[in-house]
């Protein structure tokens, strides 16, 4: 039976969808996954528990015995890190259809990416801080605040902002105390509003290109409280934005697969925040469906099947996709209000992620986004005020610690 490997998923979002509809297409699922919790999901043909998913030749041997009890594998794909490349080294492995392979390990590293686009009037200020490097001679304090970065993280966690140098001092300990044997880089911090790009490439030609404007809660860390589609921008910035896509593209030889830009608006000037080797996670998919009528999850596994992807709009609508965050720490009694948020008029979805007896926070991460709303409407500001009053109908009642 033709079959679809994905490596590595989460419970909810991007990753998880994508074992959903692969499903639909009509390709049995395996799951290759270091979670018990993976077990059950009704959409996996098959779950293949290894406790280290990065151990190529174990992983490989077990596909190859897939392949001689009769599965057909037509692709190896994985939508989180750190396993977006590593996926398709499998597949290259396999004789597969393959994406840009370098290009994504290109991606999985922030300061490898910085360095190739250095020369680029896209890339900001940045710094490398090497272990071994004296704190007592950064050549960045002068340019306070600051972004302090591992080369590695992704959804926010080890992304902080300082504003004075005693905090540099002590976000840089941090970060060598949890990667001691890892350079990190340091940005300067940039006013500006922010987007977020999703981007398909197949045969060096941009297929699909959708931007939305990203509100972000600084808090020491960068939270996306809310996405905003499409991003409403005047036609010379949106063609600046698709000249810059293309130079970026070539720059790393990017020219089949998907990935994610986040970009931030400079005084009318593009600036290159990140780039991502894969679609982005949560509710991304619907957000673009809601908008456009394109499963944007399904063309790209087109795209990894060596397929022809369908990037036909069906309708053009305003979306605003609002997370929760919670301000105080406690044990989880209850939600209540999900239905009462459904019944507004343009309200298409509400989702609440943790269960009674979960441990919430204040958000450090965009993990620690508790439930998202998703409102369209034939304006903007219409999706955003549906989306507003819907959020205030959830109430999470906690037990303080």
């Amino acid at each position: 039976m033709k079959s679809l490997v994905f490596i590595g998923t989460y419970k909810f979002g991007t990753s998880k969808e994508a074992l959903t509809i692969a499903k639909e297409m009509g390709y049995a699922v395996i799951l290759f996954t270091d979670k018990q919790s993976h077990l059950d999901f009704l959409e996996v043909d098959q779950v293949i528990l290894i406790d280290n998913l990065l151990n190529e030749q174990h992983v490989m041997n077990e596909i190859l015995v897939l392949q001689k009890i009769g599965k057909q594998i037509c692709a190896c794909v994985s939508f989180i890190d750190p396993y977006v490349s590593y996926a398709a080294r499998l597949s290259k492995l396999l004789g597969l259809k393959v994406v840009s392979l370098k290009p994504l390990s290109l991606m999985e590293n922030k300061i490898t990416l910085r360095e190739t686009l250095k020369h680029l009037p896209i890339t900001p200020a940045y710094w490398i801080i090497h272990p071994e490097d004296s704190l007592q001679k950064l050549k960045c304090i002068s340019h306070l605040p600051l972004i302090i970065k591992a080369p590695v993280s992704n959804g926010s966690k080890d992304v902080l902002m300082v504003k004075t140098p005693a905090k540099l001092t002590n976000a840089i300990q941090y970060l060598r105390d949890k990667y001691p044997n890892s350079s990190l880089l340091i940005e300067e911090f940039l006013e500006g509003s922010q987007y977020l790009v999703e981007l398909v490439i197949q045969n060096d030609e941009l297929k699909f290109m959708e931007v939305m404007e990203q509100d972000v809660i600084y808090n020491g860390k960068f939270i996306v409280g809310a996405y905003k589609y499409p991003a409403i921008l005047e036609e010379n910035l949106y063609k600046t934005l698709i000249s810059h896509i293309s130079t970026i593209m070539g720059e790393i030889g990017f020219s089949n697969g998907s990935c994610h830009m986040e970009m931030k608006l400079v005084q009318n000037e593009w600036m290159l925040i990140e780039i991502n080797p894969r679609m982005s996670g949560g509710v991304m998919n619907q957000i673009i469906e809601e908008g456009t009528g394109i499963n944007l999850l399904k063309e790209i596994l087109n795209i990894y099947l060596g397929e022809e992807p369908e990037f036909t709009k069906t309708r053009n609508q305003y979306v605003n996709a609002r997370y929760l965050t919670i301000q105080s720490r406690g044990k989880l009694l209850k939600v209540k209000g999900k239905e009462r948020a459904l019944e507004h008029d343009g309200v298409k979805y509400v989702y609440i992620k943790p269960v009674a007896g979960a441990v919430l926070k204040k958000p450090h991460s965009m993990g620690d986004r508790y439930a998202c709303i998703i409102a369209v409407s034939e304006s903007a500001g219409q999706a955003e005020e549906i989306a507003l009053c819907a959020a205030k109908e959830i109430k999470f009642y906690l037990e303080p610690f």
